[in-house]
């Protein structure tokens, strides 16, 4: 027996946190009862676990995908509007996979799809950090006080955001770096130093990178790559001088790599 929410995610539904949201709301069952507390125990393998109706069965083997998402598509299963969904690229996938973390509909790049709730959750809950790569291009040039506030965190609705890395690629071109998952977060942070966003592109997640997959393609991530995937998303963050952030590294380590030149 275990937590309904914990079926859930490893089914691949949603994250945990989600899906306690699902159940408040009334949209999980369990042998045809509707189940709204948390602590709710099932067995995967014995009882009907149903949300929206569809049948929920905890994945044989996980699927691991890298989708190079195009401008004009929600980063959703589905969409009330209705828009199109990154769902619609993943021709020939039957599983029940599902986006891991954000990607707005205005912005392009590289986005994760699994069935594998527990390595999801592990990507996107911000005690891990695993850092995000963007390609942004602004308005306006920034100044190096605007460098310094996207650097160093800034007040966005009432909440701090962590230090970003930020480097200065060319006129109105940066490559900023966060570990956090906010919604609209890099341009929200470039709305605040009076550089709206023109374009926005994710260019890696932890150490996931592919250049050459075209807007609209999707591969399978490699063995090795999701071996990667994996001891990064184990690790969490220890914060040093002047909250930099570490992963497994010592304060020297740390600091030489501040001091490496950007590549």
């Amino acid at each position: 027996m275990e937590r309904l929410q914990k079926i859930l995610s490893q089914a691949g539904v949603a994250s945990r946190r989600a899906s306690e949201q699902l159940m408040l709301e009334g949209r999980v069952t369990v042998n045809g009862q509707t189940i709204r507390e948390l602590g709710t125990k099932a067995d995967p393998s014995r009882d009907d676990i149903r949300v929206d109706g569809r049948r929920v069965k905890v994945a044989e083997h996980h699927r691991y995908l890298l989708l190079n998402k195009p401008r004009g598509y929600v980063t959703t299963r589905s969409d009330p509007q209705p828009r199109p969904t990154v769902i619609d690229l993943l021709r020939g996938v039957r599983e029940y996979v599902y986006p891991v973390g954000r990607l707005d509909f205005d912005s392009e790049g590289l986005l994760l799809l699994t069935n594998d709730g527990d390595l999801a959750a592990r990507l996107t809950h911000p005690r891990h950090g695993v850092a995000r790569v963007y390609d942004v291009r602004v308005l306006g040039e920034p100044d190096r006080h605007d460098i310094d506030r996207l650097s160093k965190g800034m007040t966005i609705e009432d909440r701090r955001t962590e230090p970003a890395d930020v480097r200065v690629a060319g006129p109105g071109h940066l490559i900023v770096t966060i570990r956090e998952g906010r919604n609209r977060q890099v341009r929200k942070m470039c709305d605040a130093i009076g550089h709206p966003v023109a374009a926005l592109k994710r260019v890696a997640i932890g150490p996931i990178r592919d250049a050459k997959l075209k807007p609209g393609e999707w591969r399978e991530l490699s063995e090795d790559e999701v071996r990667r995937l994996k001891t990064v998303a184990a690790r969490a963050r220890t914060l040093h001088h002047g909250g930099h952030e570490a992963h497994g590294l010592r304060p020297s380590q740390t600091a030489a790599r501040r001091r490496s030149p950007a590549r």
